[in-house]
């Protein structure tokens, strides 16, 4: 009897395990990887967003009725580390696809992972251009608006100014110097009269301010171009106002009016700065309503840029994984080649000839309301309007 029992028991064991894992077969994971402990006041708003955005796509039905589950690991802001966890994503955890990522070298290190491995992978925030051109490959796709979008955006307004000396500030690394690269070369051709007195290259989170504002001080710019961010950022603007190096000077300046990097300067913020941005507080869309009431509806918080960039990602995702209705990486590529979404910036659509999406930027002014940074005259630039054409982009980018 006792034997009996113990076989049946073992029967119903190995029927649940079987249950439990078919229950798991239809579970569809993608692995998302991103710098949480290096910088948490970008990629925590991030990961707020991409939770609503699986929670969302759950509540309707998961894709094509399978459930949405993301695997999350944090590169600590190492290339080395990232493709580690990519690589224990992909053959531990089976995922689908690879998302995530934001410093622009880690971005790339992913994307070669992707690239040697066969693996579809979504970058969400690097913004180097060698991520869909120089270095560009079959399976890595962008969200966000690239370095040479923003460029274009700002070089819209900086060549309107009667500034002809610049200086340059920017992080000694792959996003850093790409920014320049790519402000200076459209800036000079719509500006052929200006010259460039001098570049300050800090690294990347180690910035001694008082060398840096001292030398551009030295050279005597009219202007000046400024991509720094996060602590670097205040560390700049503290030891510039305090020298004052921006009175009578124009500044123009990569990502400053997003929120996560304008809030820190709080009542040190200097005014009047051009910059690409994320106004929420005044964008007035059925798209950015529906984003703003269930994200402050969940977090009790307003939405920074990272925010968005991680919500829009997965739901990027979900969308290309239903489209192509399979989880096989050629499929994947097919779907997301030419797909368009809806965002809360409105509809978006991922780029056949070099997987960039159209989603924009808002480009404005910083100012000053009650003690804190915001960003006003703020208007949303389409992603698709500073993209160059595909004779163009054919040269950029190596063939598959």
């Amino acid at each position: 009897m006792r034997a009996r029992n113990y076989f049946v028991g073992a029967a119903f064991a190995l029927l649940a395990a079987g249950m439990s894992h078919s229950a798991l077969a239809q579970d569809i994971k993608i692995g998302e990887i991103n710098s949480y402990s290096l910088l948490p006041s970008f990629t925590e708003p991030y990961r707020k967003g991409w939770q609503i955005a699986v929670e969302e796509i759950n509540a309707a039905g998961g894709i094509n009725g399978k459930k949405l589950v993301v695997i999350s690991k944090d590169d600590g802001g190492k290339p080395a580390d990232a493709q580690t966890a990519a690589n224990e994503l992909v053959s531990s955890e089976g995922v689908a696809m690879l998302t995530g990522t934001f410093l622009s070298n880690i971005g790339l290190a992913v994307s070669d992972f992707a690239n040697q491995k066969k693996v579809f992978f979504l970058a969400a925030e690097p913004l180097t251009d060698a991520v869909t051109w120089a270095k560009g490959n079959k399976y890595t796709f962008r969200l966000r608006p690239s370095n040479y979008m923003q460029a274009a955006m700002l070089v819209e307004a900086a060549s309107k100014l009667p500034a002809k000396r610049w200086a340059t500030i920017a992080p000694n690394y792959e996003y850093g110097q790409s920014a320049v690269a790519v402000f200076k070369k459209l800036m000079s051709e719509k500006r052929p009269d200006i010259q460039w007195v001098d570049e300050q290259w800090p690294p990347q989170g180690k910035i001694d301010a008082g060398p840096v504002v001292q030398a551009v001080a030295q050279a005597n710019p009219e202007a000046i171009l400024n991509v720094t961010f996060g602590p670097d950022l205040v560390k700049l603007v503290r030891e510039g106002n305090t020298r004052g190096l921006f009175k009578g000077r124009e500044v123009v300046s990569f990502l400053t009016g997003e929120p996560e990097y304008l809030d820190p300067l709080k009542d040190e913020t200097p005014e009047g700065w051009i910059v690409t941005g994320y106004p929420w507080y005044s964008i007035k869309t059925p798209e950015h309503d529906a984003f703003l009431k269930a994200y402050q509806a969940k977090y009790n918080d307003y939405p920074r840029l990272g925010s968005i960039v991680g919500y829009q990602t997965i739901k990027a995702a979900a969308a290309i994984l239903a489209k192509a209705g399979s989880t096989n990486t050629d499929k994947l590529i097919a779907a997301a080649e030419g797909i368009s979404m809806p965002s809360p910036f409105g509809e978006i659509t991922f780029r056949k000839i070099d997987h960039q999406s159209t989603l924009g930027a808002f480009v404005g002014k910083t100012a000053q309301k009650d003690g804190k940074g915001v960003m006003v005259d703020a208007t949303y630039k389409k992603g698709a309007d500073y993209l160059p054409g595909d004779a163009e982009v054919e040269k950029l980018r190596p063939k598959d």
